[in-house]
This record gives structure tokens, C-alpha cells and sequence, in this order.
């Protein structure tokens, strides 16, 4: 199926053309038709599936450009109103359709005179609220859409959400998008959609499939060894790395920065101004890793990110999904990469039955192979640089004391000491020692393995009866086995390497 078949209005088809886009995803082959049809919808579907393109097509496709507010997008938060905005104005350019953007820590002044200039608004709920009960604007939109409606339930949006619904017209067209369903975003639906349409994408269809995913299993003080490692090898043009708190997020843009990367981090303790600065310098290029909790990055859209690292693997399976949904956007192919302990290879396991979708295993690369990848990369690159004047005179300067064979020896040494790949050769577990660990939590969830366990208390049970008479304690005697196993697993991966 291609985005032709969808009938759309001629400017609207021009913009997807010159965003690159084809085929329409899952989500959105289900959605358009029963938009464009006049239904209300309620979908479900995870971030990253293309929910903008499968609300904002429709209904731009069907706007008049009359100069009123005809659709109103609300968000959850501030980042996602910005990205959501930026599409829909990338949509809808060529057919006259201006959005504005609306949310708290800006002045109101600007942010009405642009909602009277617009088409589309997209705001959240908070100054959105603010904005309708201080009767400073008044809005009529014949298109409502509620997205990350399940994110605006969990961030305490309820009330502000069902308040905002008493000002708008009956007579409108009301979507929404979430990526769960729980009770309370059902009883939401009932109470502002008229006769809705389902649209509910299957797990095995919410993961993008031009994204690689992949895990690699290291020991917990090797986590930074090996994302530093992979970052050299995999080489992203722009990735995100996930962590889950706010002083793993500040820690790791410290310690990236002084392995001379371009970093910056982003948490809920910034300011709206410095997110906004770093966001953007992120998109230009101006830094090329973003390291991230999951609450700031929510919504947050990218189209060039090529990687994202899980720093640590997030609690449940639909922050996973979130967060692979920044790469592989717009068409192109991302890896997803996520870093585990062996004690969270059942979290893996868990992730991969909870989505439909598999991990593939893979092996920290040596410092050996790095450098052969950082040589391959090199040779192409010299190959493929022009000769500059100042290059020729400097060579001529140089050829007075050397011949040309040293003076290329040199440059070369120059250069591979600036790319150095330092740190531990060696880093997390090898596939025969993952395929063990896998092995033993199989083991360990067999119905046989659960009878023996039970039958274990009950002997322990029985020895510790013994023992109070002078007889051995076969429990304790298990648990220093388990003990000497684990410490020469970490005795044989070795300490934490650096790079400096």
C-alpha cells in the first residue's frame, strides 16, 4: 500500500513526497481511512509507530485553511508539543496550514498572537487550561486529538483534560492515541468520543522492524568500559544513550565529555530554555550523543538518529519500546543496544515475550577489532581527500629532512595516536558464557527445577535439624559453591579500564 492510495489532498501528497515517505505504517494504513471517513478513533499504538503522520494527513488533508483554528493536538509535554508541531508544519506547509505551539514558561502574549494566526495548535494541558478558562482565547476546532493520552492520565492530567473538553464545541471530529489502555483512558474515551472506531496495533507490530536490536552481557563495573567501547565501533551519527535516572544522566555526560565525545544530557531538573537549546543543538549537529532519563526524551523526534543505547534496561517493556522509537524514524534503519548484567538476562528474556520481538546477543568487541574498524574507516577516508595546496607545501618543507616513505610513516602514527582505542581488551561475557547464563534461568523456571527446590527446604529443613546435633549443613554448603562462582566470574573479567 502506498500513502496514493489514501486519496489525500494533492498538497498534502507533495509534502509526503518531499519528505521521503512511501509506504504508510501500520498504524497509520488502519487510522487514515476511518479519519478521513469522519469516525472518531480511539488507537492504540506505541511511540515511534507514526501516530503524527496517522492523525495530522487526515485532517490537514480535509482543513480549509479559512484562517480559524480547525484541528487542536494535545500533548503531554512541552518537548513532545514542540516535536508534534514541527511535523505537522513539515505536513502542512505547501497547503497554507500554520501551527503554534502552546505550554507553560512562555510568555502569553506570543503564544496567543500565534494561536491567531494558526490552523493547528498544539499545546498541553496545563497552559492550554489556563489559556480557556482566563477567556483569552476561544477555540472551535472541528478536529480535537488527544496524544499519549495513557503518558497525560500517569503525569495527573485527568482533570485538566476532561475541563479543557467542556469548552470545545460537540460538534468535532475527537481522535486519541495512547499507548496502553488502562480503565481510566477507556472511561475518558466513552465520555468525549461518539461511536469510535478501534485501531489497535499487535506487539509484534509496534516494534519497528528497521531496527537491529541487541544486547550485550557485562558485569555491572563495566557498563561504562562498554558503552564507550561500542560507541567507538558502532561510530552512531547521532545517538541517544537511555539512563534511568537523573544522576546516571549527569555523571555519564561527565564522563563521556572527558573522552572528548560531544555530549549533553537531559533531565527534568533543567530549565525550559536550556532543554530547548540542547535539544536543538542535538538535531543541528552541534552535539552528537544525547544522554537521556525517559521521561525527557518522551516525544522527542529526531529523524537522524542512527543508535540508541539502554545505559541500563528499563523497568517494563513499553519504556523499552519508547525507547527504541527514536531511531529508525522516517523511513530509515537504527540499532537499538541495550547493556545487562547476567542477573537481568530474565528481564531480556521477559522484554522480548512481553513485545514479540528478539534480541540478538553479541560480544563487546576487542580493542583489536575497534582499531581495524577505526583503520578501514581512515584508509577510505584519506582516499577520498582532496589535496590542498598547504598540503603540498608542507610535504615540499618536510621532504628537506625526510624522505616521502618516514614523512608518510609519521603522519600515519600522528594520526592512529589520536584514535587510539584504550581501555581493558577484553570486556562483559563471552556467547558461551551468556548461552550458560540463558541456559541456567531455562533451568531454573522447569517444572522439574521447581520440585527440586522444593524438595532442597524441605531437606534443608531436615539438615538443619541435623546439624543442631552435630551433622553438615548441605544448604550453607551450596551457597559458598555459588559464591566461589561468582567471584571468579568477576576475578576473570577484571578490573574497570579506562580511556584517557
Amino acid at each position: 500500500m502506498k500513502f496514493t492510495d489514501f486519496n489525500l489532498k494533492e498538497s498534502i501528497q507533495d509534502a509526503i513526497k518531499e519528505a521521503g515517505f512511501t509506504e504508510p505504517s501500520p498504524v497509520q494504513k488502519e487510522a487514515i481511512p476511518l479519519v478521513l471517513a469522519g469516525h472518531d478513533i480511539i488507537a492504540q499504538a506505541q511511540t515511534g509507530t507514526g501516530k503524527t503522520a496517522a492523525f495530522g494527513l487526515p485532517i490537514m488533508s480535509m482543513m480549509k485553511a479559512d484562517g480559524s483554528v480547525e484541528g487542536l493536538v494535545i500533548v503531554p509535554t512541552r518537548e513532545l508539543a514542540m516535536q508534534v508541531s514541527d511535523e505537522l508544519y513539515r505536513f502542512g506547509k505547501l497547503s497554507n496550514l500554520k501551527t503554534a505551539t502552546v505550554y507553560g514558561g512562555t510568555a502569553y502574549a506570543k503564544q496567543i498572537e500565534r494561536i491567531n494566526q494558526a490552523s493547528i495548535v498544539v499545546a498541553t494541558p496545563g497552559r492550554l487550561q489556563d489559556l480557556l478558562m482566563s477567556k483569552k482565547i476561544k477555540l472551535n476546532p472541528h478536529f480535537v486529538v488527544l496524544d499519549e493520552a495513557d503518558e497525560m492520565l500517569d503525569m495527573g492530567f485527568l482533570d485538566e483534560i476532561k475541563n479543557i473538553f467542556t469548552f470545545l464545541a460537540k460538534d468535532r471530529q475527537t481522535l486519541m492515541f495512547s499507548a496502553t489502555m488502562p480503565k481510566a483512558i477507556r472511561k475518558l474515551a466513552e465520555e468525549i468520543l461518539l461511536e469510535p472506531k478501534t485501531v489497535s496495533i499487535t506487539k509484534s507490530e509496534s516494534t519497528n522492524t528497521s531496527i537491529t536490536q541487541l544486547y550485550y552481557v557485562v558485569e555491572e563495573k563495566e557498563r561504562d568500559d562498554a558503552l564507550v567501547r561500542l560507541i567507538d565501533f558502532k561510530n552512531p551519527n547521532k545517538c541517544i544513550i537511555f539512563c534511568r535516572m537523573k544522576k546516571e544522566v549527569d555523571r555519564l555526560v561527565a564522563h563521556l565529555t572527558a573522552q572528548g565525545f560531544k555530549v549533553s544530557g537531559l533531565h527534568g531538573d533543567m530549565e525550559q530554555k536550556q532543554r530547548e537549546v540542547t535539544i536543538k543543538a542535538f538535531k543541528q549537529g552541534g552535539i552528537d550523543i544525547f544522554v537521556a532519563t525517559d521521561v525527557a526524551a518522551r516525544g522527542l523526534d529526531v529523524n537522524d538518529v542512527t543508535h540508541v543505547f539502554n545505559y541500563h534496561i528499563p523497568f517494563d517493556s513499553e519504556s523499552y519500546v519508547h525507547r527504541i522509537g527514536r531511531t529508525g524514524r522516517g523511513g530509515k534503519t537504527g540499532e537499538a543496544i541495550t547493556l545487562v548484567t547476567p542477573n537481568e538476562l530474565k528481564t531480556i528474556k521477559r522484554i522480548e515475550k512481553d513485545v514479540g520481538t528478539t534480541m540478538a546477543t553479541e560480544v563487546i568487541p576487542t580493542r583489536q577489532e575497534v582499531q581495524n574498524v577505526k583503520e578501514d574507516e581512515l584508509i577510505a577516508k584519506i582516499a577520498g581527500t582532496q589535496i590542498t595546496e598547504s598540503a603540498i607545501r608542507l610535504v615540499k618543507t618536510l621532504q628537506h629532512d625526510l624522505d616521502i616513505v618516514t614523512i608518510a610513516h609519521l603522519l600515519a602514527s600522528m594520526i592512529q595516536s589520536e584514535n587510539a582505542i584504550l581501555g581493558k581488551d577484553k570486556i562483559g561475557l563471552t556467547l558461551d558464557q551468556i548461552a550458560s547464563a540463558i541456559e541456567r534461568i531455562r533451568n531454573d523456571r522447569s517444572p522439574s527445577s521447581s520440585r527440586n527446590r522444593n524438595r532442597g527446604r524441605s531437606g534443608n529443613d531436615s539438615s538443619r535439624r541435623r546439624s543442631s546435633s552435630g551433622g553438615g549443613d548441605k544448604s550453607r554448603s551450596g551457597h559458598s559453591s555459588r559464591d566461589r562462582s561468582s567471584q571468579g566470574r568477576a576475578s576473570r573479567n577484571g578490573g574497570q579500564g579506562s580511556r584517557s
